[in-house]
């Protein structure tokens, strides 16, 4: 998983409440077990009419969004389905930061073993930074997770809470696969020992 320290880039605003990951990621995308190319059907229904023709009036289809990193979206964003897909597309997407008033818990989490940074803001702080979202290609938002702030295309700040395990798996760039390697010498002292002591369950006669 790739560490998250530092990220700048444009916002786009998604001002809509209830976002399910159904309307992330449609069922017909969750056949396949690989991660790449999910970007293609990251909000499917909403970029695209029934023809696959792109609506030019969805946000990431807007030229100034189509590069955006970050997204500032509406209260109890992710909710739904717990499909790991919703991630994996955001990602896959380009997008590392999900900035909203609140999000369903199974989708938090799984923000964080994919090295999504979903941020969880007051209501009013959100507002401000969704009206900072709407200036388009001028909508740069930088994101400190070391520090905690977000600093505005203005300058202005606004810090954010993060539970400090979890900052700390994302400044490392450790999934729960990573966090195991990290035991690895331990592991492998144990398994050492096992084997001498209980031979049988190595399939040793």
């Amino acid at each position: 998983m790739d560490k998250f320290t530092k990220l700048t880039g444009v916002a786009a605003p998604l001002p809509q409440i209830n976002v399910d990951t159904d309307m992330i990621i449609p069922k017909q995308f969750l056949k396949v077990i690989s991660r790449e190319g999910l970007g293609r059907g990251l909000f499917f229904e909403m970029r695209f009419d029934d023809d696959g023709n792109e609506n030019p009036d969805f946000v990431l289809n807007k030229p100034a969004y189509r590069e955006a990193k970050i997204l500032v979206a509406g209260e109890n964003f992710g909710c739904g389905s717990s499909r790991e897909h919703a991630p994996w597309a955001i990602l896959d997407f380009g997008i590392r930061c999900v900035i909203a008033p609140s999000f369903a818990d199974i989708f938090y989490n799984n923000c964080f073993k994919n090295g999504i940074l979903p941020i969880v803001l007051p209501q009013e702080d959100v507002d401000k930074l969704m009206d900072d979202a709407e200036r388009g290609a001028n909508a740069i938002l930088a994101v400190d997770l070391e520090t905690q702030e977000i600093t505005g295309p203005d300058g202005g700040k606004i810090r954010f809470d993060i539970d400090p395990f979890r900052k700390h798996c994302l400044l490392n760039g450790l999934d729960d696969i990573g966090l195991t390697l990290e035991k690895a010498a331990s592991i492998d002292s144990y398994e050492a020992k096992q084997k001498v002591s209980q031979p049988w369950l190595a399939g040793a006669a």
